[in-house]
């Protein structure tokens, strides 16, 4: 993907992946289906579909915030153990 930055215009240029052009005697459906054969084995609806509900991975600040939100949990569940006010959980 190339990004042309432009007098404060953004414009994305998307890469062409699959492109068929239509013959001389062939009709519409004989092009669809072989525009659906072209993307089919170009892969690209695979990798879409792959990609798809990846997530990315947290960022440092994120990570440490969990785990400052966590810590706090556990000591506050501690003093409510010791306080008679929460029943300690049996370990497995």
């Amino acid at each position: 993907m190339r990004v042309l930055i432009s007098r404060a215009i953004l414009t994305i240029i998307m890469p062409i992946n699959v492109e068929v052009a239509k013959n001389a005697n062939e009709n519409n459906t004989a092009v669809l289906r072989r525009f659906t054969r072209k993307v089919q084995a170009s892969g690209v609806l695979s990798r879409m579909r792959s990609e798809r509900y990846q997530s990315r991975p947290f960022s440092k600040f994120t990570r440490k915030k969990r785990a400052l939100k966590s810590i706090n949990r556990r000591a506050e569940i501690q003093k409510l153990i010791k306080l008679g006010k929460m029943t300690e959980r049996k370990k497995r």
